[in-house]
C-alpha cells in the first residue's frame, strides 16, 4: 500500500444516511451457478424494493466485465480479482447507504469471504442454489452446451469447480421453487432484516 496516501473523512456518518434514505446499506451478495437465476432475481428484487421505498442498485456480472472488469478473463486469477474488485465497490454503494446486490457466479468460498471482509457486518451471502443439472437443462444463453463442447474453458460446473456456501444468510433452491415464491422469501428477508422507515427524517446538512 502506498505510504502516501491518506483517507478523507466524509462529512456524513452510517446514521445521516440511514436518516436520508430511511434504511441501512447493505451488500445482498447472490452467488451460485450460471442460469441459477441470480440475474433475474436480481433485477426482480431491485425493482420491487425500489417501489416500496429501498435505494437499491444492481451490480451483475456480465454488466460488469463490459465495463470494470472488461480487462479480465476467466482463470482463477482474474476470476479472484474480479470479485475482489466488486466486492470493493459494492462496500462503497453500501457505505453510502444504498442496498447493492450483487450477481456473480464468485466460486470461490475465499473471494467472497474477502468481499464480506470489505463490506463488514452489512454483508449477506445469498447462495441462489440450483443445481447443476437444473441449470444445465436450463442454459438461457447456451454456455453449457459450449462448454461440453470444449468452446469455452474454465466454465464453473464443467472445467472449473463452484464452491458453494457453507453458511450463508439465506439460500434458495430456485430449482424446486418459481421466481415468484423466491422473490417473496428475497423481499421477507430484506424487510426483516435491513427494515425500512419512511418516517426517518434526512440529515440536518447545512452547506458553506
Amino acid at each position: 500500500m502506498n505510504n502516501n496516501l491518506t483517507s478523507v473523512p466524509h462529512a456524513l456518518n452510517a446514521s445521516d444516511r440511514k436518516a436520508h434514505y430511511g434504511h441501512s446499506g447493505a451488500v445482498l451478495w447472490f452467488t451460485g451457478l450460471s442460469a441459477s437465476g441470480k440475474s433475474s432475481l436480481s433485477m426482480a428484487l431491485e425493482l420491487a424494493l425500489t417501489k416500496l421505498g429501498y435505494s437499491c442498485y444492481v451490480l451483475d456480472g456480465d454488466n460488469v466485465r463490459k465495463g470494470l472488469n472488461v480487462n479480465l478473463g476467466f482463470s482463477a486469477e482474474d476470476r479472484t480479482e474480479n470479485i475482489r474488485r466488486v466486492g470493493e465497490t459494492a462496500a462503497l454503494f453500501a457505505d453510502a447507504g444504498l442496498i447493492c446486490i450483487t450477481a456473480f457466479i464468485s466460486p470461490y468460498r475465499k473471494d467472497r469471504e474477502r468481499a464480506r471482509k470489505a463490506v463488514g457486518p452489512m454483508f449477506h451471502e445469498i447462495h441462489i442454489a440450483a443445481d447443476l443439472a437444473t441449470c444445465e437443462a436450463r442454459d438461457p444463453k447456451g454456455l453449457y452446451k459450449k462448454a461440453h463442447a470444449g468452446e469455452l474453458l474454465e466454465f464453473t460446473g464443467v472445467s472449473a469447480p463452484y464452491e458453494a456456501p457453507e453458511r450463508p444468510e439465506l439460500a434458495i433452491d430456485t430449482g424446486t421453487i418459481s421466481v415468484e415464491e423466491s422473490l417473496k422469501i428475497l423481499l421477507n428477508y430484506v424487510v426483516k432484516h435491513i427494515p425500512l422507515n419512511h418516517k426517518c427524517p434526512g440529515p440536518d446538512v447545512h452547506l458553506g
